[in-house]
């Protein structure tokens, strides 16, 4: 039996090869875009209520001061639309005989039929995060608060359409989530 010489062989074998790999599955890439607000400028506020605006699914937030009137009502406009909304807080934070803004805003939620936990496993829960719909991640250190938005320096940042990201920021809210107590409207 005689062998093809190697010239031959590298004649044919090459474009096969070349073809095989430009056939080959390339590995889903995710175009994630970074934005950024800050306050008292005006628009870490701005982009905490679009980030959930643009829910269409689900809103997982976690937050340490949960006091926003904005912020309230965006997450009832979100659950009216049909998205899962779901809110773990920090108990000492929110439900202190000092703390009529927080229960208020706690209540509106609870009776607007979202699902309002707090968390006292640890000295504070200081987490600050809106994952939605699996892609989106809004982290920084802006509570939802009036004080966040109008007197302190604080800063947002989303990263839009990561699910990796947002899939690691579900994964720590869920634990929380196991592990706080359901929020019973005070009034």
């Amino acid at each position: 039996m005689q062998t093809m010489p190697k010239k031959h062989m590298c004649r044919w074998l090459l474009p096969g090869l070349l073809g095989l790999v430009l056939c080959a599955p390339v590995p889903n890439t995710y175009a994630a875009t970074v934005e950024a607000g800050f306050s008292p400028e005006g628009t870490a506020l701005q982009l905490v209520l679009k980030t959930i605006e643009t829910a269409q699914q689900e809103i997982r937030l976690m937050g340490y001061s949960f006091t926003s009137p904005e912020v309230a009502r965006a997450l009832v406009r979100a659950k009216r639309r049909g998205v899962d909304v779901g809110v773990v807080l920090d108990w000492k934070a929110n439900t202190g005989k000092n703390n009529n803004a927080s229960k208020a805003a706690m209540n509106i939620l609870v009776g607007a039929g979202i699902p309002v936990r707090t968390v006292s496993a640890y000295k504070i829960l200081h987490d600050k995060v809106i994952v939605v719909d699996g892609r989106n991640t809004q982290v920084g250190s802006f509570n939802f608060s009036r004080a966040a938005d109008r007197s302190n320096s604080e800063n947002v940042l989303v990263v839009w359409d990561d699910p990796v990201l947002a899939r690691s920021y579900l994964n720590h809210w869920t634990s929380r989530w196991a592990q706080g107590t359901d929020w019973k409207q005070t009034y």
